[in-house]
């Protein structure tokens, strides 16, 4: 369903996508530029990082025209001309009108589907596990991420209504979510304490607890039509909420997994040298 927007919150949603548009770009190079000097054995969580941020780059460009085609201020093109007599001389100042194009925020989940499970791996790649671990965690982790976004986007078509479907497909959600907070702060907790260097050990809890409050943030935002938020409002808080939850979860984890991979290889080349 489309909402008629004030100016101020036409540009508020086109100022964010733009702003969470440009760091996931930024993020993507520096990652990419910066995975040749970390140890071969580490490479593949920095080039998953970039990845992460790369596709999420992708979609926030096709979110970000999207929006910008569901409005036009050219009110010609969208007012007919009875419409255009009445509004006389102001014509050219106000808010920005509906198209008729409607505003898809599929592509957010579309990312979502395909970001999350690497979010999920490239924390467990840097971390002291058997491969045989690795590969368990990671499928187990990759469907219950799967599940929790399939199961959330039924939900997010409903901003206005009945109100109570969008809290059932919310509580189904939750299932997969809360297995995956506990799995990154208790499942995984014996492989952080398995780290001998404490400053690697604190930038891994670093990463866990950055990735589990930034994904908190995701079930608030869902959750903001059912507290009050509606119509125009409740998108622009959407919209909102979920941009600064993906810098933090793409851009803030994948910077830190960088961290940990540059500090892992720095101590692999010291003890190599003292050998």
């Amino acid at each position: 369903m489309m909402f008629e927007m004030k100016d101020a919150q036409f540009q508020l949603v086109y100022n964010i996508l733009s702003f969470t548009l440009a760091s996931m770009m930024s993020t993507t190079i520096f990652l990419w530029m910066r995975a040749p000097s970390i140890g071969k054995k580490y490479q593949s969580a920095v080039i998953i990082s970039g990845m992460v941020t790369f596709i999420a780059a992708y979609h926030y460009i096709r979110i970000f025209n999207s929006w910008t085609e569901a409005y036009s201020y050219n009110f010609k093109d969208v007012w007919s001309p009875d419409q255009q007599a009445t509004a006389g001389s102001t014509l050219k100042i106000g808010d920005p009108k509906l198209t008729g194009v409607p505003f898809n925020d599929a592509y957010r989940y579309m990312d979502w589907l395909l970001t999350v499970p690497l979010l999920l791996i490239e924390i467990i790649l840097v971390m002291k596990l058997s491969e045989k671990e690795s590969n368990s965690l990671c499928l187990s982790l990759g469907i219950s991420s799967a599940m929790m976004i399939i199961l959330g986007y039924p939900g997010e078509l409903i901003v206005s209504g009945n109100l109570g479907l969008r809290w059932q497909y919310w509580g189904m959600a939750m299932l997969p979510f809360m297995y995956i907070v506990y799995t990154l702060l208790i499942g995984l907790a014996d492989a952080t304490e398995a780290e001998n260097d404490r400053n690697i050990k604190g930038l891994i809890q670093r990463a866990q607890r950055v990735t589990v409050v930034s994904w908190l943030t995701y079930p608030v935002v869902y959750v903001f039509p059912m507290m009050g938020f509606s119509g125009s409002h409740a998108v622009v808080a959407i919209q909102v909420g979920y941009c600064v939850s993906d810098i933090i979860s793409k851009c803030g984890v994948g910077l830190i997994i960088y961290t940990i991979t540059k500090a892992k290889s720095d101590k692999e080349k010291e003890c190599a040298l003292l050998g």
